[in-house]
C-alpha cells in the first residue's frame, strides 16, 4: 500500500472511531439528558403511542385511554366520573402535561419504571403491543361519591381516613373540573376557562389549601393540657375569667355566643360550647414550646407525602402570649389542611397512635402482577391511650350535647367537634365551617372525617361548622360504615 493510501485510510478509521465514540457517548451517557430535554417531542409521542395504564378504586378503573388514532398521539386519556375523583387521580394532557397521580405514577402507568422491564421484553419478544401498569388506590367508591354529592355546589374540601392504617378513603374537592377537557393537544380554550376560573376548579383543596382551622384545633390544645398534666379529667374545671384578656394586652377574647357559660368551665363543657376563652388561657398557660410540640405530634409543620404532597400545615413559632393563645383556638397565625384536621380525629380515634396517611395502596403491571404493596407505618404516637380516652369522651359529648348534634347516627358511637374560622383582613371575609369527627361501629369498624366548607352562606350569622359541615362528614361516615 503506498503513503497517500495508507494515509487516506488511517484518517478514514480515525473518523469511523470517533463516530463510534460520539455515537455510544450520546446513546451512553447522555441518553437521559436528551430524552428529558423540554424540546425532545418523542418521549411525549411515545406515552400516547399505547394504552396507557390505570387508576383503580374499589376494584374499578376510573380511567381509561381511547384509541383516537391521530398523526403523533394514537390513545388519548379519559377518566370515569373526572370532576369526582380529578383530585386524586389529577390530569394527563398531551399538550400541558400531568399532575397529581398521573404524574407521580407515570413511569407505571406509561409502562416506563424499570420495575416493568421484563413485562415489556416479553411484550416486544412476543408481538405483544406494550401496556401501561395500574396504580390501585386506597379511595372506597361509595365514601368518595358519598362526599362528592354531599358537598353538591359548595365550595371546599373533604378527607376521610380509616384510623387503624392511614388509608385515605375520599379526597374531595369543589368546585371541581373533568380533566378529560383538558387531555388533548387542541385544548387550550377549555385549560384558558379553568386556569381563569375564580373558584379556581383545579386546585386541590383536601391536600394544597390550608385554612385557619377555627375551633376544630381545640382538639389539639385539649390534648396537649391532658399531655402535660394541666388537667387529670374531662369534668376538672379550669380557671378561665369573664372576661379573658388576652396577655399583654388590653383586649378582651369574645366566645361566638353570647349564652355561652365559659367561666371556669369544665374541660367538657368548655368543648361542648366550644368556649374560645377556655382553650385559649390554656394554650396561653402552656406556652408556645408545649403547644407546639403537641401539634407536631399530629403533623403539623412537617411535610406530609400521601405520595400527592400535601402544603404543611403550621403551629407558628410566636414571639407573644397573646399570639399563642389566639393560635390555641385555631386563629392568629395557624394554618392547616383538610388532611391534617382529619389526621386529628384520626390519631383520637385510634388510642393516640397516627399512621401515616397514604392514597396508593399497590402498583402493579398489565398482567396484574403486584410490582409494590404499601406498608402500613405509624407517624407518631400523638398521644398516650388514656389521653385519648379522654379526647374520644370529649368528642362523644360534643356530637351527644354540645354542638355537633346533627352528626349524630342511630347505633353508631360519634365523636366530633365544629370550627366556625374567622379570616380576612380584620375577619372581614365570610367565616369557614369546619367539622371534625371520626364514628366507630360495635365490630370494630372505623372512620375519620374532615370537612370545610368555604362559602356557605351570604349571612355571616348563617355559618357554623354543626350546621353545614357536620351534616356532610355524617354523610360520608355513614357511607365508610355501611350505615
Amino acid at each position: 500500500m503506498n503513503k497517500p493510501i495508507r494515509r487516506v485510510s488511517i484518517f478514514c478509521l480515525v473518523l469511523i472511531l470517533a463516530l463510534m465514540v460520539r455515537t455510544n457517548w450520546v446513546q451512553g451517557v447522555q441518553a437521559d439528558a436528551w430524552a428529558s430535554n423540554k424540546n425532545n417531542k418523542r418521549q411525549l409521542y411515545d406515552r400516547y403511542a399505547h394504552p396507557r395504564g390505570n387508576i383503580i378504586v374499589s376494584g374499578q378503573p376510573v380511567t381509561n385511554s381511547d384509541f383516537v388514532n391521530g398523526l403523533r398521539y394514537k390513545y388519548k386519556r379519559s377518566w370515569i366520573n373526572g370532576p369526582m375523583y380529578a383530585p386524586v387521580t389529577g390530569y394527563s394532557s398531551q399538550a400541558y402535561g400531568s399532575n397529581g397521580l398521573e404524574n407521580l405514577e407515570d413511569g407505571i402507568l406509561s409502562g416506563t419504571d424499570d420495575r416493568l422491564f421484563f413485562r415489556n421484553t416479553l411484550d416486544m419478544l412476543t408481538g405483544e403491543q406494550q401496556r401501561g401498569g395500574d396504580v390501585v388506590t386506597t379511595i372506597n367508591a361509595k365514601v368518595q361519591k358519598a362526599a362528592f354529592d354531599a358537598m353538591g355546589d359548595k365550595k371546599g374540601a373533604v378527607v376521610a381516613l380509616d384510623p387503624k392504617t392511614g388509608a385515605i378513603l375520599a379526597l374531595v374537592s369543589t368546585p371541581s373540573y373533568d380533566p378529560g377537557t383538558i387531555a388533548g393537544n387542541d385544548d387550550g380554550d377549555a385549560w384558558k376557562a379553568l386556569n381563569s376560573d375564580p373558584n379556581k376548579p383545579m386546585d386541590n383543596r383536601a391536600l394544597k389549601y390550608t385554612y385557619p382551622p377555627g375551633s376544630t384545633f381545640k382538639l389539639v390544645t385539649a390534648t396537649a393540657a391532658f399531655e402535660n398534666g394541666m388537667f387529670q379529667s374531662i369534668d376538672d374545671t379550669t380557671s378561665t375569667p369573664e372576661p379573658y384578656i388576652l396577655p399583654g394586652t388590653q383586649t378582651p377574647l369574645k366566645n361566638e355566643s353570647p349564652n355561652e357559660r365559659c367561666e371556669n368551665a369544665t374541660v367538657k363543657s368548655g368543648l361542648d360550647q366550644s368556649c374560645n376563652t377556655v382553650f385559649a388561657k390554656i394554650g396561653a398557660d402552656l406556652g408556645k414550646d408545649k403547644m407546639r410540640a403537641q401539634a407536631e405530634k399530629f403533623g403539623f409543620n412537617s411535610t406530609i407525602d400521601t405520595p400527592v404532597r400535601a402544603e404543611k400545615s403550621v403551629f407558628p413559632n410566636s414571639a407573644s402570649l397573646d399570639g399563642t393563645a389566639q393560635d390555641s383556638i385555631g386563629q392568629h397565625d395557624t394554618r392547616a389542611t383538610p388532611l391534617q384536621v382529619a389526621m386529628v380525629s384520626a390519631a383520637i380515634a385510634n388510642n393516640g397512635s397516627l399512621m401515616q396517611p397514604y392514597l396508593v395502596d399497590q402498583e402493579r403491571s398489565a398482567s396484574l402482577t403486584t410490582i409494590s404493596k404499601h406498608t402500613e407505618k405509624q407517624f407518631s404516637q400523638a398521644m398516650s391511650p388514656a389521653t385519648a380516652q379522654k379526647m374520644q369522651d370529649l368528642m362523644v359529648s360534643v356530637v351527644q350535647d354540645g354542638t355537633g348534634k346533627n352528626a349524630q347516627i342511630p347505633g353508631v358511637q360519634v365523636g366530633g367537634k365544629t370550627g366556625t374560622a374567622q379570616h380576612g383582613e380584620n375577619n372581614s371575609a365570610l367565616p369557614y365551617a369546619w367539622f371534625t369527627s371520626w364514628a366507630k361501629t360495635p365490630d370494630g369498624q372505623s372512620v375519620a372525617v374532615a370537612v370545610v366548607v368555604e362559602d356557605g352562606s351570604d349571612n355571616r350569622d348563617g355559618i357554623s361548622g354543626g350546621r353545614l359541615a357536620a351534616p356532610i362528614a355524617k354523610a360520608v361516615m355513614q357511607a365508610a360504615l355501611g350505615k
